[in-house]
């Protein structure tokens, strides 16, 4: 009954305070938590068990709260908590909880059937499959036993529709019990004075909300409702297009069914011509980032593209196994689950946890590529540690060394003590330091100083002085083996070839003379030399022969080379202690703010250290040399030109690259080192600075490699033992041979003889030599061709300030939180979640709140990728404004409404047009032409664009063909030709006509860029008898391209005589505050033959554009009624609106009058200025000019005013 007992049961004997904030809780369990993952659940897609598996979560909850209880609030009938959660409910128990769920929830079943059953509602079970995630394995073995594993396709479909008719039955029927409980709470809330559902209060609030919502559900039409699509299936379109764009919605099942027919598939066999991508392969461990979503949509619209314009369009997918960040991530989850390290469980129990996580976590990022849409060929899907590609890998390596392009040596790497590894130079981020800084270090209590130079003196060897020397990094001191002066310096030229006497180690080093490294004007002049950890003083060693003395052990701590004395300490422990002991000494000068860029390991963190190892590398000079010969010979292509720049300037002065990396997860080097009888057992031995070079062999397998030994070392053939090398190669180098490693190679294939050599490679401009120049290198080398014939370089996302996106500043976009919209307090939530340092976290919450004061909008997959190509110019940064989304998510609409125009005004019994009727136009409406003119512009544009990956082109004429033609013109100027008063049955079929050519080809052109809502749409197309009848889905439907027929420039010259005369006319109704229901009669006064004849022609179309009754062309202006508003539009044509009974002429006069009046005043003063004696010798004259001109035009618009107050005074 409608008492306020409806709220909370309770509240009528007086427990008020404890039912309300009962029904409180049930109400927002609802609104927070139920609906949200309902939404998510049934709107499909890669997530969708999770938000089953969230879903399950809340009914259990809600069937446990159900179990002492008939009604959630303990009442002995419904109240509005249960209306509210079951409503929230209701699609889900109609759509798709299954018998199976139904039992294992037996008190919400029972709970949701009373309830539903109460209001005459009662829904009939749903028969299909129980969700994804939530059911058992014995429900779904129940479930498949009682529906029969080969049930016939009829009668599922019959069961589909069954399901889906009662669907549709419940959803009217909740909705009438919404409406009537709506009602119930507004008369209790009306009844309530004073108490906890007085006006103002939370109850009523709720109540208020509840009236809204269940009136909006009254609403819903059943025929637009989503029916469920079975997966993999062709998505079951509701009967009648939605009023609303609803991304979610929209976007469902259009991926599975793509997939599922094949559609991403290219066959090598196919006579086509042939377009191949290889994905950038992103890590395994990866999420998608916005740099993903924009590489990947990117080259997804280029693949569509391609796919529809007739080629064998081949996108290959893979991931990366990323030695690094793969290793770290696993080593920290089992240092946090099982408290062990991958030493603890040895390298092949570790490899096999690796490929366990890789299983289970590693597809991840695959999930989300499919989330956006890339069309991907997923039955080639490669990973780099597959066994084909690491064969691949181990047979370049085997040639490369056989070639004498991989080699040994001795030399300096970045290495990560944190890791214990090598690591590339891409794998190094910098900060740039201004003066003494304190830097948080892993594994390090305090914080660091960095950004200082500190002095401290060597004393002479003799005992006759000393020589002061300065160092960013004190405790290298400890390596030292010279310190050179320049040869020209006249302070130290009495020093040369002396002897110092280091303080700590018991060694005397050099003063050498080196003009190479040495700068006279900085500091002192004298720069000690510490060749096993410096890049510079590397070099010098080497130039000098000096000794290479290694002070640091892989973990970062003093070696026996530092000294007892510092031996075991830490690197930046043992600086504090050298320091110290310099001032003990009295040796230490002092420190000085110094400007430096301090390296860190961007997986670590940690600081990286130069460090002196015998690793494997390879020579590239000739390789590089190579690599740029190709592209000034054309056969490689780099895009934008710009970039050819950088492409020279890095590979003509490459330098060899280290490919050793000390990890287990990877590719292991296949490299065996040589143990001889009588070998000592600690020099020698493989990875020490003593390490016998000579006795590495490399070879395919380990019988390859002993048999190689023992044909070397003849005399220990039968005693000799081999051991492979225990690292593994960087990840780039793999990564290099992606091109065609994905085809087979090094065997023969099929497939690496059709689609290898690629023909793009579209990805980052960051990455240029990291990882592009090597695939060329590599390529070249090893397969004798360039392995793609472009290179597309897209710039970098950057927020809409033009800043780098970064965590700290709270301004990193997840490309699903636009995708999905996400609230300002979760984004918030979000970074507390993080690692970041609270500080940090408040100044990144400020920044959020700055950008996204109400959070980000649901702005779907199509729009992001829609902005995030129209930003693609080709230059080096995308400055990304969220808003510029939803701008598109907004046009995303204005196509639906489109649609949902032509859906109303093509009668069912429409045929769509034959080839020879879409090319027969020359007889249609102007408007027909027209748009047809103008839509062969946009395709010639779009084509033409795609072509030099003018992205920004491409989307800009898609755009404005859309919004500013089909939608803003055509669409308005076809509307009194489809009118029922018109009896021209000839221009309503040419203008359905011409409707349907604009959607089917403007659908079509936009695919590639937003490919569901384009599908989406098309599919509603009538299409029978057309060219494109029989095509099952958009993305192979071929793209438009320019028709003859359809070029028409008299179309297009007369139309734009008629938008510029309809503008002036909307212009002319704004400034005199017409509404649009007003339709006033138009007079054009066309003053030459030429202009009037257009204007004629065109006269229908503008009436219709400029909301007229009609539009009267003369020419002579004597026949222009009086009372007319005018407006020029251009030197032959005046546009006149007649005015008369359309506005209050006493009014337009009065405010025209005191318009006139603060012209005359304008004109006074300036007219006061320009009279002065002295004007014209003191005002500057283009001053003067520029007055001039403001009075003329001030002038003309008095005159202007005065004419139309005639005017006005002569309708009163």
């Amino acid at each position: 009954s409608a008492t306020p007992g409806f709220y909370a049961p309770a509240a009528a004997s007086g427990a008020n305070a404890a039912a309300t904030a009962a029904a409180d809780g049930w109400i927002d369990f609802a609104s927070l938590s139920v609906l949200p993952a309902a939404k998510a659940y049934l709107a499909g897609g890669v997530d969708s068990a999770a938000a089953a598996r969230s879903l399950r979560a809340h009914l259990e909850t809600l069937d446990g709260a159900l179990a002492a209880r008939t009604y959630l609030c303990g009442g002995a009938s419904a109240c509005a908590a249960d209306a509210f959660v079951a409503g929230a409910l209701a699609e889900v128990f109609a759509r798709a909880l299954g018998p199976a769920e139904r039992k294992a929830l037996p008190h919400a079943a029972r709970w949701h059937a009373t309830v539903t059953a109460q209001a005459g509602a009662a829904q009939k079970p749903h028969a299909g499959a129980d969700w994804p995630e939530m059911a058992s394995a014995d429900a779904k073995a129940a479930d498949a036993k009682a529906t029969g594993a080969a049930a016939p396709a009829a009668a599922a479909a019959a069961s589909d529709a069954d399901a889906e008719k009662e669907a549709r039955k419940a959803a009217k029927k909740a909705a009438k019990l919404a409406e009537k409980e709506a009602k119930k709470a507004k008369a209790a809330a009306k009844k309530a004075k004073g108490g906890f559902n007085a006006p103002g209060s939370r109850a009523a609030k709720k109540e208020k909300a509840m009236a809204g919502g269940a009136k909006k559900a009254a609403e819903v039409n059943p025929d637009e409702v989503q029916p469920v699509t079975p997966e993999g299936a062709k998505k079951v379109l509701s009967k009648s297009i939605a009023k609303a764009y609803e991304p979610a919605a929209v976007e469902h099942a259009w991926y599975a069914w793509w997939e599922a027919q094949g559609y991403f598939r290219a066959d090598a066999s196919s006579p086509k011509p042939k377009f191949v991508i290889v994905i950038p392969p992103p890590n395994v461990t990866g999420s998608l980032h916005l740099g993903h979503a924009l590489t990947n949509s990117v080259q997804d619209t280029i693949v569509r593209w391609r796919r529809m314009c007739g080629y064998e369009a081949l996108w290959v997918p893979g991931t990366d196994h990323a030695g690094i960040a793969t290793q770290t991530v696993v080593e920290k989850k089992l240092k946090k689950q099982e408290g062990v390290s991958r030493h603890d469980l040895g390298r092949e129990e570790f490899l096999k946890r690796v490929w366990q996580w890789k299983e289970e976590y590693g597809g991840r990022i695959c999930k989300q590529l499919r989330r956006i849409g890339s069309s991907l060929d997923w039955e080639r899907e490669a990973f780099t540690m597959d066994d084909n590609l690491s064969a691949a890998v181990k047979e370049g390596f085997v040639r490369m060394h056989e070639n004498s392009l991989i080699f040994r040596d001795n030399r300096l790497v970045n290495w990560s003590t944190q890791l214990k590894s090598a690591i590339s130079d891409i794998e190094v981020d910098y900060i740039d330091l201004e003066a003494v800084t304190e830097v948080a270090v892993p594994g390090y209590k305090d914080k660091v100083q960095f950004g200082g130079i500190w002095s401290f003196a060597y004393p002479f060897a003799d005992g006759s002085g000393e020589i002061v020397v300065a160092t960013t990094r004190p405790e290298t001191m400890l390596g030292d083996t010279a310190v050179a002066v320049h040869p020209d310096d006249e302070r130290y030229k009495a020093l040369h070839g002396k002897s110092l006497r280091h303080p700590f180690v018991d060694r005397e080093i050099p003063v050498i003379c080196d003009a190479e490294l040495v700068d006279m004007a900085f500091g002192t002049g004298a720069v000690k030399i510490t060749p096993a950890h410096d890049p510079n003083d590397f070099e010098t060693g080497k130039r000098h022969k000096l000794e290479f003395i290694s002070i640091l052990t892989d973990d970062g701590r003093i070696n026996a080379n530092g000294g007892s004395r510092f031996a075991g300490q830490p690197r930046f422990e043992a600086r504090k202690t050298v320091l110290a002991a310099l001032e003990e000494a009295g040796l230490y000068r002092g420190v000085k703010d110094n400007k430096m860029r301090l390296g860190l390991c961007s997986r670590s963190k940690d600081v990286i250290e130069p460090m002196i190892k015998p690793q494997w590398w390879v020579d590239c000079k000739q390789m590089a040399a190579d690599a740029c010969e190709a592209v000034r010979d054309g056969r490689l292509e780099i895009i934008p030109q710009m970039h050819e720049r950088t492409w020279f300037g890095w590979l003509e002065n490459i330098r060899d690259w280290c490919i050793s990396r000390q990890l287990w997860w990877g590719h292991r080097i296949p490299a065996y080192f040589v143990r001889l009888p009588g070998d000592d057992a600690e020099t020698g031995q493989p990875g020490s600075s003593s390490e016998r070079m000579e006795r590495w062999v490399v070879a395919r397998t380990e019988e390859e490699a002993l048999a190689e030994a023992r044909r070397r070392f003849p005399e220990s053939a039968g005693e000799l033992t081999l051991s492979q090398d225990e690292d593994v190669l960087d990840t780039w180098f793999s990564s290099g041979l992606f091109p065609f490693s994905v085809f087979g190679w090094p065997n023969e294939s099929a497939d690496l003889d059709a689609f290898y050599p690629t023909s793009l490679l579209e990805t980052g401009h960051d990455i240029l030599f990291f990882w592009v120049a090597r695939m060329v290198m590599m390529g070249m080398n090893l397969t004798g061709k360039v392995p793609f014939k472009q290179v597309y370089l897209h710039a970098m996302v950057r927020d809409a300030h033009g800043r780098k996106m970064s965590k700290s500043l709270g301004n990193v976009i997840d490309p699903l939180e636009c995708i999905e919209g996400i609230a300002l307090k979760d984004l918030q939530a979000k970074l507390e979640q993080g690692n970041l340092d609270p500080r940090e976290v408040k100044k990144a919450q400020a920044g959020q709140a700055q950008d996204y004061p109400n959070g980000i909008p649901e702005c779907g997959t199509d729009a992001l990728r829609f902005a995030l190509t129209a930003y693609t110019s080709q230059g080096r940064d995308i400055n990304l404004d969220v808003q510029r989304v939803v701008g598109y998510r907004q046009w995303g609409n204005k196509l639906w409404n489109a649609i949902r125009f032509a859906m109303m005004n093509l009668p069912e019994d429409f045929k769509a047009p034959t080839a020879a009727e879409a090319r027969d136009v020359k007889a249609a409406p102007l408007a027909v032409r027209w748009v047809l003119a103008k839509l062969n512009e946009a395709a010639a544009a779009i084509n033409a664009a795609m072509e030099a990956y003018d992205f920004n082109t491409a989307t800009s004429s898609i755009h404005a063909f859309f919004q500013y033609q089909l939608c803003d013109v055509y669409i308005e100027a076809s509307k009194a030709l489809l009118s029922e008063a018109s009896k021209d049955e000839a221009a309503k079929r040419a203008a359905r006509v011409g409707l349907w050519l604009c959607l089917d080809s403007g659908l079509r052109l936009l695919h590639p860029f937003m490919p569901f809502l384009s599908e989406e749409l098309w599919q509603r197309l009538p299409k029978e008898g057309s060219e494109v009848a029989g095509i099952e889905s958009i993305m192979i439907a071929p793209y438009p391209t320019a028709i003859a027929e359809w070029a028409d420039p008299d179309a297009l010259a007369t139309m734009a005589a008629v938008n510029a005369a309809a503008g002036a006319v909307r212009s002319l109704r704004a400034s005199y505050n017409l509404p649009s229901k007003t339709r006033p009669e138009v007079f054009i006064h066309a003053k030459t033959a030429a202009a009037a004849d257009t204007a004629r022609a065109g006269a229908p179309v503008t009436a219709s554009l400029s909301l007229s009754a009609s539009v009267t062309v003369v020419t002579d202006e004597a026949d222009v009624p009086k009372g007319c508003g005018v407006a020029i539009v251009n030197p032959e044509v005046t546009a006149h609106v007649l005015l008369a009974g359309a506005i209050d002429a006493k009014k337009e006069v009065a405010s025209l009058e005191k318009k006139v009046a603060a012209l005359e005043s304008q004109l006074e003063a300036l007219d006061k200025k320009m009279s002065g004696a002295d004007y014209v010798a003191r005002v500057p004259a283009k001053v003067q000019d520029a007055e001039k001109a403001k009075r003329e035009k001030l002038s003309g618009e008095r005159d202007a005013m005065h004419k139309a107050i005639a005017e006005f005074k002569a309708m009163l």
